[in-house]
């Protein structure tokens, strides 16, 4: 498998990203770790996954299969943002959410840091500043490596590396953005953005659930 660098980082990742959404949900955790011998054996070494994930179940699968590898050869990311109980402070990208996420996420990893922490939405209930200040203290502390970013409109995106880039903050080094043949919104702004800024691109949903795989048939509906 080829390898790339992400965005203008001298990081290099496998031109393909095993995504782990299902981990937990659809795969159980032995099916999950033959899926991940499977991508490391073909040459992969990018997995990307989320806390919310099957509420944390997917981190905890990987981390269990993370364990038996060599932790340097692989690239992980995962996100934060969205909601894992219902306790009034366990949502958003407010600093009290960001730090106790990061500190579960590595407890279900089993890892002490984090390759790729990414944003996995925009919020508009907290301060841009409190966000952004709070991941750069994350990358200094050693617990995270680089940043990204995930489901942002253009001027998001745009508000935030500037932000970044006037302050001193770490900035992000990718997006993550919903992109196939079927959904192709993100060339409008986002891939201009990112040609621009230099940030890498790592779509989600490439196949489009499936129905870019040729399973899905008209005589099957």
């Amino acid at each position: 498998m080829d390898f790339r660098f992400l965005g203008k980082t001298g990081l290099r990742v496998s031109e393909l990203c095993l995504g782990a959404m299902t981990f937990g949900r659809e795969c159980d955790e032995a099916y999950s770790h033959q899926m991940l011998d499977r991508f490391v054996d073909a040459g992969g070494n990018f997995i990307d996954t989320a806390n919310v994930y099957s509420t944390g179940a997917s981190e905890t699968i990987l981390g269990t299969w993370l364990k038996q590898r060599p932790r340097d050869e692989l690239v992980i990311a995962t996100k934060v943002r969205f909601p894992m109980s219902d306790g009034p402070n366990d949502v958003g990208l407010s600093r009290k959410h960001i730090l106790s996420s990061v500190e579960s996420s590595l407890r279900r990893l089993q890892t002490d840091y984090i390759d790729l922490y990414q944003v996995h939405s925009w919020d508009h209930r907290t301060p841009l500043e409190e966000t952004l200040s709070t991941l750069d203290g994350l990358v200094k502390a050693g617990k995270v490596r680089y940043l990204g970013v995930s489901n942002y409109t253009g001027w998001q995106l745009q508000k935030a590396i500037d932000l970044s880039n006037a302050r001193g903050w770490e900035p992000f080094v990718s997006l993550q953005p919903l992109y196939n043949l079927l959904d192709r919104s993100t060339e409008w702004e986002l891939v201009p953005v990112c040609q621009n800024e230099g940030l890498g691109i790592i779509p989600w949903s490439p196949l489009r659930g499936g129905w870019l795989t040729g399973k899905y048939r008209r005589e099957m509906a």
